[in-house]
């Protein structure tokens, strides 16, 4: 009997033993049923145009005024466009964006920044991707260096979650690279 129950205490110790080897489920997301994306050139009438993805929906943002509200339809964001006439220094509208992308250094946990530069087309600018919890994951400045000052921020209408909305992120953020490698100034 002795014999029986050490037998038996052996077999549930080999079988508890067996190596199992797990694996880690990959890192999964909501479906988001991202917007088509074409492309038609849109031509404002403060001078100047860009390669317009079909779910920008552009109202301007004052009457009367060039800057715009550029709605992210089914994405439920706002590219706020501020469009400035250069009447004092370059650097001092720069400065003022540099410091815009610098208060969100308190929640980023990386900025990081891209040049864009046209000469043919005296383009111009800096694009910052605001990488955690942040309000506005996307700024940027475009410029002619000389007449016309362009400012953007992006906003979502959700909690910062950086991880969630990650998807919509990388979706909106090649239309942004778009716009800034299509602007033209109409003169």
């Amino acid at each position: 009997m002795k014999i029986n129950s050490v037998l038996v205490l052996l077999t549930i110790f080999f079988i508890s033993c067996e190596d199992r080897n797990y694996v880690p489920k990959p890192p999964t997301y909501l479906k988001i049923n991202l917007p088509e994306r074409s492309y038609a050139v849109y031509n404002d009438e403060c001078n100047f145009s860009f390669n317009k993805p079909s779910y920008f929906k552009v109202n301007s943002a004052e009457q009367n005024s060039c800057n715009k509200d550029i709605i992210l339809e089914g994405l439920d964001g706002t590219l706020h466009l501020s469009v400035i006439d250069i009447d004092t220094t370059l650097g001092m509208y720069i400065n003022h964006a540099n410091d815009k992308v610098g208060d969100h250094k308190i929640k980023a946990t990386a900025i990081i920044d891209s040049t864009i530069i046209r000469k043919e087309d005296r383009v111009f600018g800096t694009f910052f991707e605001l990488q955690g919890n942040v309000a506005s994951p996307f700024q940027f400045y475009v410029t002619d260096s000389t007449d016309r000052f362009f400012s953007g921020v992006v906003y979502f209408n959700t909690r910062p979650n950086y991880d969630s909305i990650k998807p919509t992120l990388n979706f909106v953020k090649k239309d942004l690279i778009e716009f800034m490698k299509t602007v033209k100034w109409e003169d």
